[in-house]
C-alpha cells in the first residue's frame, strides 16, 4: 500500500459535503442582508479556492485560503462555518505531514481543550483516560452532521498520529451517533473504522517481527488473526451499506485485497516457520485474493468517478497488490495501473503523486528502475518531501549496490539516513508509519551503509561508528515511541578517564565487526564470521536464561564464555589499556549478555576491567556522584501486591520477603532516605514524592522484566504494573534540566525474558525515561542474601568516592571470591548503563 495518503480517501467528497452543510443561510435582520451575504459568498469561494489548491498539491495556499475563511466566518459569528473551515484546514495540515497541528485543529473545531493532551505523540496519559474524556465530548455536544463530520475527522487523525485505540473509540461512538440521526451518510465513517482496525492489525504484525521471545510471539499471533479477520468483516460491512455509493465500495474493495494479501504473507511467513495450525485459514484466505481482485477489476469504471488525485493514489495501491500475486498477467496488469496513474499525476500540478507514481513504477518495472527512480527522487527533492524522498534513495542505493557501483551506492544511503533523521526529528515523526516500519523497512538503510562502508579496503571506521550511533539512538527511541533522546555521544566528552576502551560491536548479519577506541582515541577494526560468534551467544544465553542457572555446570557458561573472549576480545587485546574501564556499545544478539562474563581460560573480564554498557555510545553527560548528594528515595515491595495478578506482569513471579532487608541495608548506606515499602509504593505517590523532591540516588527492589516488547517492559509497583513507555510521566517529574537528573537508578530484582537478546536496551529505554544518567539493573532474578551482600558493598564503594563502574566491580568481585556466592548466577547478572563515572 502506499502510506501516509490515507486524509486522501474522503477528502474531496468530505469538503463538498461540508459546503452544502456551510451554505446554509442563517436568519438576519433584512437591512444586514447585502453585507454578510457578500462575506459568506467570499468565504465560500475561499473554501473553494481552497479545494482547488488542495487537489492540485498545493496545501500551504489551500491551508491559508481555508485561514481566511475560518477569519470571516468568526467575523460573521457562524459557527458552522468556522466548525466547517477549521475541518478543512486539518486536510491541509495532514497533506503537509502536520498531523499533531492537524489534530489540535480539530480540537478546535469540536470546542476541546488542547491542554488535554489528546493530540500529544508521547504518551502524556493513559489511552483508558483519553476515551473517557473524549466520550464524554462526543455525548456532550450536539449531533450536528457539521459536529459529526469533525468527530470523524478527529478519529482518522488519531489513527495517523499513532493513537489506534483512541481512534477506534471515536469513530465507532461516532458511527453509532450517526446511525441515529439524519441527513448523515455513514458509510465513510464506516470505512475509517474499518482502516483504523486495519491500522491495528499492522501494529500487531510489525510488533510480531519485532518481539523475540517465542511465547510472546505466539501471544501476538492469536491478537494478528483476531485483528485481521475483525478488520475484513468490518470492510464486509461497508461493502453492503455503501451499495448505492460506488466510490466508497471501491476503496473500502482495495483496502480489502490490500489486507488479504498482506495477511497472507503473514501467514506463510509462519507456515514457514513451522505452525501447521495456520493452513487452514491459510487456505481460505488465498481463496478470497482472486474473487476480490476480479470484483475491482469488474467495476474498475468506477475509479473514473475518482478526483485525479484520489484517482492516482487508488490505482497505484492497486497495482502494489496486484503485484505481489504470484501471476505474470496480474503483474502486467500492475504494470498498466501504474502507467495509467503516472499518466493523470502529469496532468496535475501535484509533485508529490507524480513522485510516489514514478517510485511505484520503478518497483514494478525493476529493468527501468533507476531511471524511475531518479526522476522519482528529483521531484521529491524539489518539494524537498524528505519522507518520500529516503525511499527512492533506498531503492537506489540497493540498485547501485547491487551493479557493484560502490561509490553512487554510498552516497544514496547516507542521504536516506540523513533524511530519516530529519524526519525523526521534525513533526514528520508524528505520522505512524516512521514508527511501526521501523525493523522491516528503516534499520536496513543504516546496515546496509555500514556493511558497503566496511568493504572498502581502508573502511571509514569512525564513519561506521557514527552510522551505528544512530541507528541505535533510532532503535531506541522507536522502542519507547518517543521524540528526540537528550544524550550525547562518548565522543563530544572532552575528558574521558585515561584508562579506557570503547567496544563496538556491531551486528551485519554475515559478519560480526568489533571496532574499539583506544584512550588515545584511535580506531581498530576486527571482523568475524557471524554463525562462528552466534552459536556461542545462544549457547551462553540458553544457559544464562534457564531458570536452574543456578544449578548448571559452570563448564555450560565457561565453554562459550571463552569462546567468545577468544573472537571478539582476543583480536583487539593489544589496544586496550592493562586495566580501567571498558565500555561496550552492543548491537542486537549481544545485549542480554553480560561482558564482564567473558573468559580468556583463566580469568573473567570483570577481573581486569570495571565495566559499562551503552547503546549507540550516547549517553547523558557523565560525572560522578558526590558525596555531598547521597540521599535516596528507596522503594520496594516484599509481600503480594495486587499487581502480580496483571497480564504484563513477569510470569511465575512470588512476593520478595528480603526486600524489607535491602531496604535496611541502603538506608545505612546512605545520608537520608525516604522509604516507600508495599502498599505505599504505588505508582501516584512514587511520581508525588519525585516531582517535589531530588533524591540522586532511586533505588527500586521489586519485580522487573526487560522484554523486547515495550509493554512487558515493567516494574511492579503496589498497585499496577507501570511499562517502560511510562516512566517518562512518573520518573521525570520535575526533571528539567541536567542538574536534576537522577544520578542512579537501580533495579534490583529484575530479570530478562526468556528468548530476549536486547536486554540492554530495556536498561537503555529505563534510564531514558527516568532522566536517570547511570542505571544498574539484574539480567536475571538473582538470590536475596548475595545481593543484599553486593548492594552493602556496592554503595559503601559509592561513599569512599569510587566512580560507580568500579564500586560494582569491586561488589562483584566480593561475590565470586566468596565460595557461597562464586557460581556465576550470584555475581553475573549485574549490568551498569550509562555513565560509569
Amino acid at each position: 500500500m502506499i502510506r501516509r495518503r490515507d486524509w486522501f480517501k474522503y477528502v474531496f467528497s468530505s469538503i463538498l459535503g461540508l459546503l452544502t452543510v456551510v451554505a446554509k443561510p442563517s436568519i438576519i435582520a433584512a437591512q444586514a442582508v447585502n453585507k454578510e451575504a457578500q462575506k459568506r459568498n467570499q468565504a465560500r469561494l475561499l473554501t473553494q479556492i481552497g479545494e482547488k489548491y488542495l487537489n492540485e498539491g498545493r496545501a500551504s495556499e489551500a491551508l491559508e485560503s481555508w485561514k481566511t475563511a475560518t477569519k470571516i466566518y468568526r467575523q460573521l459569528g457562524y459557527e458552522e462555518g468556522i466548525t466547517g473551515s477549521l475541518i478543512n484546514q486539518n486536510l491541509a495540515l495532514q497533506a503537509l505531514g502536520l498531523n499533531r497541528f492537524a489534530c489540535n485543529t480539530l480540537l478546535q473545531a469540536l470546542k476541546l481543550n488542547i491542554d488535554t493532551k489528546i493530540c500529544a505523540i508521547l504518551p502524556q496519559q493513559s489511552t483508558e483516560s483519553t476515551t473517557k474524556l473524549l466520550i464524554a465530548a462526543i455525548d456532550k455536544q450536539k449531533h450536528l452532521p457539521v459536529n459529526l463530520f469533525a468527530w470523524h475527522n478527529l478519529g482518522d487523525v488519531l489513527r495517523l498520529i499513532g493513537k489506534l485505540d483512541e481512534s477506534k473509540v471515536v469513530l465507532a461512538k461516532t458511527l453509532s451517533i450517526a446511525q441515529k440521526t439524519s441527513n448523515v451518510d455513514n458509510h465513510e465513517i464506516l470505512l475509517s473504522l474499518a482502516n483504523t482496525q486495519e491500522a491495528i492489525y499492522k501494529q500487531a504484525r510489525n510488533k510480531y517481527y519485532e518481539v523475540e521471545e517465542p511465547d510472546f510471539k505466539n501471544e501476538i499471533v492469536e491478537l494478528i488473526q483476531q485483528q485481521a479477520l475483525n478488520s475484513l468483516e468490518i470492510y464486509h460491512q461497508v461493502n453492503l451499506v455503501s451499495a448505492n455509493y460506488p466510490v466508497t465500495q471501491l476503496k473500502s474493495q482495495l483496502h480489502h485485497l490490500s489486507l488479504l494479501i498482506d495477511f497472507d504473507n503473514f501467514l506463510t511467513t509462519e507456515l514457514n516457520l513451522g505452525n501447521s495450525k495456520l493452513v487452514e485459514i491459510r487456505n481460505q484466505i488465498q481463496q478470497k485474493i482472486q474473487p476480490s481482485v476480479n470484483i475491482i477489476l469488474k467495476d474498475s469504471s468506477i475509479f473514473s468517478q475518482l478526483s485525479a488525485t484520489q484517482l492516482v493514489y487508488t490505482k497505484l495501491n492497486f497495482a502494489n497488490s496486484l503485484s505481489q500475486i504470484p501471476d505474470q498477467q496480474l503483474r502486467s496488469l500492475a504494470i498498466e495501473y501504474g502507467q495509467s496513474a503516472l499518466q493523470t499525476a502529469k496532468s496535475t500540478s501535484n509533485q508529490r503523486i507524480k513522485s510516489y507514481s514514478l517510485g511505484t513504477l520503478g518497483k514494478l518495472q525493476p529493468e527501468k528502475s533507476e531511471v524511475y527512480f531518479l526522476k522519482a527522487l528529483s521531484l521529491a527533492q524539489s518539494i524537498q518531501a524528505e519522507d518520500i524522498a529516503y525511499q527512492w534513495q533506498q531503492q537506489l542505493g540497493n540498485l547501485y549496490k547491487k551493479q557493484g557501483r560502490a561509490k553512487e551506492a554510498l552516497t544514496m544511503y547516507k542521504s536516506a539516513i540523513d533524511n530519516l533523521a530529519h524526519i525523526r526529528d521534525s513533526i514528520l515523526s508524528s505520522n505512524i508509519d516512521i514508527q511501526l516500519f521501523f525493523q522491516q523497512e528503516v534499520e536496513p538503510v543504516y546496515r546496509d551503509y555500514m556493511k558497503l562502508l566496511l568493504k572498502d579496503s581502508n573502511p571509514n571506521l569512525k564513519e561506521v561508528i557514527q552510522i551505528n550511533e544512530r541507528l541505535q539512538t533510532a532503535q531506541l527511541e522507536n522502542f519507547l515511541n518517543c521524540g528526540k533522546l537528550d544524550l550525547i555521544a562518548l565522543n563530544d566528552i572532552p575528558d574521558l578517564n585515561s584508562a579506557y576502551g570503547i567496544i563496538h560491536i556491531i551486528d551485519l548479519d554475515e559478519t560480526i565487526e568489533v571496532i574499539v577506541q583506544s584512550s588515545d582515541r584511535s580506531l581498530h577494526h576486527y571482523s568475524v564470521e557471524a554463525n562462528i560468534v552466534k552459536d556461542n551467544v545462544s549457547d551462553l544465553l540458553w544457559s544464562l536464561q534457564d531458570q536452574k542457572l543456578a544449578t548448571i555446570d559452570v563448564q555450560q557458561i565457561l565453554l562459550p564464555s571463552q569462546a567468545l573472549y577468544e573472537k571478539l576480545i582476543a583480536p583487539i587485546a593489544s589496544y586496550l589499556p592493562a586495566s580501567g574501564t571498558l565500555i561496550f556499545i552492543l548491537d542486537k544478539s549481544f545485549q542480554s549478555i553480560p561482558m564482564s562474563i567473558l573468559y580468556d581460560g583463566k580469568n573473567y573480564l570483570l577481573e581486569q576491567y570495571s565495566i559499562a554498557a551503552t547503546l549507540g555510545s550516547r549517553i547523558r553527560y557523565p560525572k560522578p556522584l558526590s558525596k555531598k548528594r547521597f540521599t535516596a528515595l528507596i522503594a520496594a515491595l516484599s509481600k503480594p501486591s495486587p499487581s502480580l495478578l496483571d497480564r504484563n506482569a513477569p510470569k511465575g513471579v512470588r512476593s520478595l520477603p528480603k526486600a524489607k532487608e535491602e531496604v535496611k541495608d541502603v538506608q545505612s548506606q546512605t545520608q537520608s532516605s525516604l522509604t516507600l515499602l508495599d502498599e505505599k509504593f504505588t505508582t501516584p505517590r512514587l511520581e508525588q514524592e519525585i516531582s517535589k523532591n531530588n533524591f540522586p540516588i532511586v533505588h527500586i527492589s521489586t519485580h522487573g522484566q526487560f522484554s523486547s516488547d515495550p509493554l512487558k517492559t515493567v516494574l511492579l509497583a503496589y498497585d499496577k504494573v507501570i511499562n517502560i513507555r511510562e516512566f517518562d510521566k512518573l520518573l521525570k517529574g520535575k526533571i528539567q534540566t541536567d542538574a536534576d537528573a537522577i544520578e542512579l537508578l537501580v533495579l534490583s530484582a529484575c530479570q530478562t525474558a526468556k528468548g530476549n537478546k536486547r536486554s540492554t536496551l530495556g536498561m537503555a529505554g529505563v534510564a531514558a525515561q527516568a532522566g536517570a544518567r547511570t542505571t544498574i539493573a539484574t539480567l536475571w532474578l538473582v538470590d536475596a542474601d548475595s545481593t543484599a551482600l553486593l548492594m552493602e558493598e556496592f554503595y559503601k564503594g559509592l561513599k569512599n568516592g569510587i566512580p560507580k563502574a568500579e564500586a560494582l566491580r569491586v561488589a562483584q568481585l566480593v561475590l565470586m571470591k566468596n565460595p557461597k556466592y562464586a557460581h556465576h548466577y550470584y555475581w553475573a547478572p549485574f549490568l551498569l548503563v550509562g555513565s560509569w563515572l
